[in-house]
């Protein structure tokens, strides 16, 4: 499936959170509603207490002189009711008519009250106010527990309402910031599109780096790119480089070898200087392989090798060599372990490394793999007689290559070098004392 676009994602992640956000501010202003009506409730409710209380008459037995007169407590089931205990029995509203409270039995401390939520009559929910007082003075005060309760039907059908007053606001409120998110959205990635105008200039020629005119928040981007860039010039150079040290290093001897093998045709020895020009044609096939692989720009992100297998066909090459059949090869790498690079380029990189320390150890080589996160470090020790200081310091200077001038002696670790670097790793010597150890630096691929 094709991935949707910024624009899109975008779009549709603020969509999502402002009708998120206002589907929570509903229910929060839902919420301080009920809060609020039940605190206008709760007071309505203690003045209705107090208009109670100022009918009883107090004394070693409280009583109820008369019925307070508030025609929603005559009628009956109106919603409001009251229920006073003056001694055990307890004394109702005419508008609960038979029907007693069902409240705890345990009454809240003298000068407090609590609120309740109770079954009125008629599947009623009530809001009740539950309290008990002193009434008179001293010893003779005696205590009376009343309960004022109104129906909350009102209160559900205030709140409705007051949902119904609130919804087409806040819709034309999630419209406004819906369109005003579009026009963020629009206006903010338009940096990424002169990021994009800069990139056409590039593949047409008319820029050679993306440069510094962009807004600040894509310019590290921008810089990245030209670093990339700078990357790919250098990558080239390499390869011209490479390009002309193998042309250089193989074209005289070839010549020479097809001389011979013409001499040799002159001579009637037809047999060996057929063998001579099938040598001389399998080299210049292999030598057009990397002029070609020179010229061509690798694409590390798609590489991938496992070093584990490569090591081991190039240890069984090397056993058969002089150098190394009589050496002990003790090697210890991980077979899952992949690295971002070219299967070949690594091939050419450990077979330089392994044929040097198989040409200087006396008796060892060790080939170790270090992991450290993404990166990957395999380990090339021999126990020779090392490298002189003074040489390793300029082998480790960045950019020097010992193949520029002489007989060619360091050219492997020059192209072990160059493709450590265009891999984005890095290849470094050790002395070991005895032996040195070749460390390269890879890469490692997210299997």
């Amino acid at each position: 499936m094709r991935p949707l676009s910024l624009r899109l994602r975008l779009m549709l992640l603020g969509g999502a959170t402002i009708l998120l956000v206002m589907a929570l501010s509903v229910t929060m202003l839902a919420v301080l509603f009920d809060r609020h009506v039940q605190r206008v409730a709760v007071s309505d409710l203690r003045d209705r207490a107090l208009v109670l209380l100022s009918v009883i008459e107090p004394g070693t037995l409280p009583q109820m002189r008369d019925q307070p007169r508030n025609p929603s407590w005559q009628l009956p089931f109106s919603g409001h009711y009251w229920q006073v205990w003056l001694g055990d029995q307890p004394l109702r509203s005419r508008s609960l008519w038979d029907v007693t409270l069902p409240v705890p039995a345990d009454a809240p401390p003298p000068g407090e009250g609590r609120v309740l939520q109770l079954d009125g009559p008629g599947d009623q929910r009530l809001l009740a106010l539950d309290q008990q007082v002193l009434i008179g003075q001293g010893a003779t005060a005696s205590p009376i527990r009343l309960i004022v309760a109104e129906d909350m039907e009102d209160s559900a059908q205030a709140r409705a309402a007051f949902l119904r007053d609130l919804v087409p606001w806040l819709a034309g409120l999630a419209a406004l910031l819906l369109a005003a998110s579009f026009v963020q959205v629009t206006l903010g990635l338009r940096p990424l599109a002169q990021v994009g105008a800069h990139l056409r200039g590039l593949a047409q020629g008319r820029r050679r780096r993306l440069g510094d005119d962009l807004p600040a928040e894509v310019a590290p981007l921008a810089r990245q790119l030209d670093h990339l860039l700078d990357d790919r010039d250098r990558e080239l150079d390499r390869a011209r480089h490479r390009a002309g040290d193998l042309a250089h290093g193989f074209k005289t001897p070839l010549q020479a070898l097809l001389g011979d093998a013409e001499a040799l045709r002159d001579q009637g020895r037809t047999e060996q200087a057929d063998s001579i020009e099938h040598v001389v044609t399998v080299m210049r096939r292999h030598v057009d392989r990397e002029l070609a692989r020179a010229r061509i720009r690798t694409d590390a992100a798609q590489a991938r090798a496992h070093p584990a297998p490569v090591v081991a066909r190039l240890v069984q090459v090397l056993r058969r060599t002089p150098a190394g059949a009589g050496l002990d090869w003790q090697v210890d790498l991980p077979q899952a372990v992949a690295l971002r690079i070219d299967p070949d380029d690594l091939t050419e990189a450990l077979g330089a490394l392994l044929e040097n320390a198989a040409r200087h150890a006396r008796s060892r080589v060790q080939v170790v793999l270090r992991a450290n996160g993404d990166r990957v470090a395999i380990v090339i020790r021999d126990d020779g007689p090392g490298v002189p200081d003074t040489e390793l310091a300029r082998l480790a200077q960045r950019g020097v290559r010992l193949d520029q001038g002489g007989d060619g002696h360091g050219i492997g670790l020059a192209i072990v070098t160059d493709i450590a670097e265009a891999a984005g790793g890095r290849l470094e010597l050790i002395n070991m004392l005895p032996g040195l150890a070749a460390e390269l630096h890879l890469p490692r691929h997210p299997d």
